[in-house]
């Protein structure tokens, strides 16, 4: 189905009729389906209708074992190049040129290079 020129209620009504439809297939009443969720028959019912929460419809989809589906329905969505450069911050450009203070180093905290003349 191309769901590109449909509006929200009509592919919230479609989903409610799969809903239905995978209700029925299970050979089991709104009534037994609320009692598993934990939620009203009339909130099965409006489900099925496309007019429902959704942590209603999550808990629907795991009385009908259907749960496995969910990333079908809707993959993991990868972050974006863009949103990946910003998690990583600014790059560093040049060293701090701090470092502690070893044997090599002089005062100044830098190591000392030169080499002794040799008597």
């Amino acid at each position: 189905m191309d769901y590109t020129n449909k509006s929200p209620a009509a592919i919230a009504e479609a989903l409610g009729q799969r809903l239905k439809q995978a209700r029925l297939n299970r050979d089991l009443t709104q009534l037994e389906v609320a009692e598993r969720t934990g939620v009203s028959r009339k909130a099965v019912l409006n489900a099925e209708k496309g007019k429902v929460q959704l942590e209603v419809l999550v808990a629907i989809l795991q009385a009908l074992e259907l749960t496995a589906q969910l990333d079908s329905f809707l993959p993991p969505q990868p972050p974006s190049p863009i949103q990946l450069a910003k998690l990583q911050g600014k790059q560093r450009q040049r060293a701090s040129g701090q470092r502690g203070k070893g044997d090599d180093d002089d005062e100044d905290g830098k190591a000392d290079t030169r080499e002794e003349p040799e008597w």
